[in-house]
């Protein structure tokens, strides 16, 4: 999910940005060091969208740098346990497929691609046995993240597209269209018999 995260924390400037106006050095150096980080507590952080307060700077004997005390808004992305997400496949290997989310990646286990037994094919897809549905690399999707490990760096998301709603796109659209044939062909069946 994305978030507009308000942070304090003091910024060390580095003193290659010493030249520039403070609020500017300091928007540089948040650009530098916070942009495409990830944490466990932020997420992964977008953009710095706005530096909002800078306090005085503070030079530390035996660091050429200066610190400031600055407030600033980033925007995140931080997945969150049971959250839908779109995204694309971005690689089909013979254990599962991986997500392209647009920020991350996700790993989706061979197991949680579709209610079927599935198997991986020479010609690089996912198929199922007996719905003879194919995933393959472009594919887009709807999944549904159901783990996420922080323990190396970068959190590893393990996600599902075995419930109702989830799986490539074209699956989602054909699921719907044949709930609603059904509904209307029970409905016509219901109105058949209250006119005897």
């Amino acid at each position: 999910m994305f978030y507009l995260a308000e942070v304090e924390d003091h910024v060390r400037v580095e003193p290659r940005h010493f030249g520039l106006p403070t609020h500017e050095s300091i928007e540089k150096q948040l650009n530098e060091s916070y942009v495409d980080s990830v944490s466990k507590d932020l997420g992964y952080v977008i953009s710095v969208v706005s530096v909002e307060d800078v306090g005085d700077g503070v030079i530390i004997p035996g660091d050429g740098a200066a610190y400031y005390k600055s407030r600033f808004k980033v925007l995140v992305w931080k997945p969150e346990l049971h959250e839908l997400v779109y995204g694309t496949i971005a690689e089909i290997a013979s254990f599962g497929a991986f997500m392209d989310m647009g920020v991350m990646q996700g790993m989706i286990h061979i197991s949680q691609t579709m209610e079927d037994y599935v198997s991986a094919t020479k010609s690089g897809t996912l198929s199922g046995k007996s719905t003879k549905r194919s995933l393959g690399k472009g594919d887009n999707c709807v999944a549904k993240i159901v783990a996420i490990s922080y323990k190396s760096g970068e959190p590893k998301i393990g996600l599902t597209m075995r419930q109702p709603g989830l799986g490539k796109v074209e699956w989602v659209d054909e699921d719907r269209r044949k709930k609603e044939k059904s509904s209307k062909q029970v409905d016509k069946k219901e109105k058949k018999g209250g006119k005897k």
